[in-house]
């Protein structure tokens, strides 16, 4: 579900075509959800899960948007921006560790990397919150969930790339392993 007004530009639309033709690993499951509508003239957004088969619950998960605006917008140094959010959960051991944030970070430059982009105007953050059971609740073990929140803008309308790098991000949030070299992502089935 695209957001905007008027006539939708060829630019675009050829943009959400690239979307469309991303090959994702068959645990990332998407949803079109309406995209933000005063950010920019034109957006489309994707919700996704990574949950491998038979799961009920999901690894990590996330939202996608694209932001277009055919006027360019000064922050941006561009007509298109991706922003993301990935969110996962950790073992408190490991959350505790002061590099994490770092750590996470490097996930999100390793995922652009893997793509072939070359991230213009890149900025985010790296939050994680510990959550502490107590009273009839006080068996549950500590639960961290982190969210890595970035955005960037791309060089062009080629967005398939991005949505790729954003789903590999959440596939590495969520504990997977790297898909090995000379392994193709097939489409799914319609």
């Amino acid at each position: 579900m695209t957001t905007g007004q008027g006539e939708v530009p060829a630019e675009f639309v050829r943009a959400l075509h690239s979307l469309r033709a991303a090959r994702l690993r068959p645990e990332v499951q998407l949803e079109e959800v309406p995209g933000p509508g005063r950010i920019a003239p034109w957006s489309v957004a994707l919700t996704g899960e990574v949950r491998r088969p038979r799961d009920e619950e999901g690894l990590a998960s996330g939202r996608f948007v694209v932001l277009h605006d055919p006027a360019g917008q000064e922050a941006w140094d561009g007509t298109f921006r991706a922003v993301t959010l990935v969110r996962g959960t950790l073992d408190a051991e490991v959350a505790a560790d002061s590099l994490l944030g770092a750590v996470a970070w490097t996930w999100f430059e390793d995922a652009l990397a893997g793509s072939g982009i070359v991230p213009h105007a890149a900025g985010g953050t790296v939050t994680r919150v510990l959550s502490q059971s107590f009273g009839a609740l006080a068996d549950r073990p500590e639960e961290v969930e982190f969210e890595i929140r970035a955005s960037w803008t791309p060089a062009d309308g080629d967005l398939g790339p991005h949505l790729v790098a954003w789903a590999t991000l959440m596939c590495t949030t969520a504990g997977l392993p790297p898909m090995p070299d000379g392994v193709t992502v097939l489409g799914r089935r319609h």
